[in-house]
């Protein structure tokens, strides 16, 4: 007990005698450097204000995306696991389960920039070069069909780019309106007892007793029993193949729709003169070709099953892959989820033949 009022009175003195500035402060620490307050100053503003010189383009983004994003958020901006979707959902946010990503919900290109420059990699924070993250920031807009496959983004152009959300944002009006401002607040023994009433429908999120575990443990097994003896029983049913018209003569209107339409295909695979693998294969004359069929790509064991097996690729067996991969080859690598519009997967089979498909 001593002791500790020997410290306490020691520590009193010690702020005693400390100078007291005129502004303040105690005289302690020193002004940081220019330096200094520029390695801490990295934040970017939707006027482009702070922006390092720079530039990177789509081409490069591919690179550096597969190399150091693509293991959390997909080849496709469509994530992995839990990890956040950076591309899709478009017409969603006014669904029951919206999907939020760059190119549905965010606001700036600002904030796509200056997260990747300040956060990401995961793990490995402001490890990436400006230029890589220009590039980066430039094929993510190009995953959400906002630019060109040609297209470089810099410090010049970068205010130039308007993401379709950014007019939908509007500032807390809470403390103004009659709805927050009227209602009484409560932050003391506001009930009598607190019961669960409703329980996240996405997220495993809501608490509950050992008791409900054990509950839905138990009711989830028996309910997987009778599937189980099913599966056994009766093979799978095959995917229903999805209608697509016949295409005797290319359209021209068509092939042209189906060339916007592969911007999405070009991450991972190429058709046409000089079509090489890449994370796919390529698509030169793959109808007709069994699948898993072109030597000299590493196919999953998925797909060269579903070529031994006897599937060919023809305008069904194309449009209901597109439609729906895992579905069509179940335990494909292919990560995408698929095509969502009939006329996007006929313009798409037209666009592969028309360029030696």
């Amino acid at each position: 007990m001593l002791k500790s009022l020997k410290l306490g009175l020691l520590s009193a003195a010690l702020l005693a005698a400390q100078p007291v500035l005129a502004d303040g402060g105690f005289g302690l620490g020193r002004a940081a450097t220019d330096a200094e307050v520029a390695a801490w100053d990295i934040d970017v503003r939707p006027d482009g204000a702070g922006l390092p010189e720079g530039s990177g383009s789509v081409f490069d983004g591919e690179e550096v995306y597969f190399e150091k994003c693509a293991v959390c958020h997909g080849d496709f901006g469509e994530a992995v696991g839990r990890w956040p979707v950076l591309a899709g959902g478009y017409d969603t946010l006014t669904s029951d389960r919206p999907v939020k990503t760059v190119g549905s919900y965010w606001p700036y290109l600002s904030t796509v920039w200056d997260y990747v420059h300040r956060a990401m990699p995961f793990g490995d924070a402001q490890s990436l070069t400006d230029d890589e993250v220009y590039s980066i920031t430039a094929y993510i807009l190009y995953l959400n069909d906002l630019v060109d496959d040609d297209f470089e983004l810099s410090k010049e152009n970068f205010a130039e780019v308007t993401l379709p959300n950014q007019d939908a944002f509007y500032m807390d009006d809470r403390e103004e309106s009659p709805v927050w401002s009227n209602r009484e607040r409560c932050m003391t023994n506001c009930k009598d007892s607190v019961e669960i009433v409703a329980r996240a429908a996405v997220l495993d999120v809501t608490p509950e007793d050992a008791a409900a575990r054990k509950a839905k443990e138990a009711k989830g097994a028996a309910a997987e029993e009778p599937k189980a003896a099913e599966a056994k029983a009766e093979p799978a049913p095959a995917a229903e193949p999805v209608a697509v018209a016949a295409v005797a003569e290319l359209d021209p209107a068509l092939v042209e729709a189906g060339e916007k339409a592969f911007r999405q295909c070009k991450a991972c695979h190429q058709v046409g003169d000089g079509a090489k693998n890449r994370v796919g294969p390529h698509l030169n004359a793959v109808f007709g070709r069994p699948a898993g069929g072109l030597d000299g790509f590493r196919y999953s064991k998925a797909m060269t099953a579903a070529g031994e097996g006897g599937k060919v690729w023809d305008d069904a067996t194309m449009a209901a892959f597109l439609a729906a991969p895992k579905k069509v080859v179940p335990k494909t690598k292919m990560a995408f989820r698929g095509v969502k519009k009939e006329k996007d997967i006929d313009a798409l089979i037209a666009y592969i033949k028309a360029n030696g498909g």
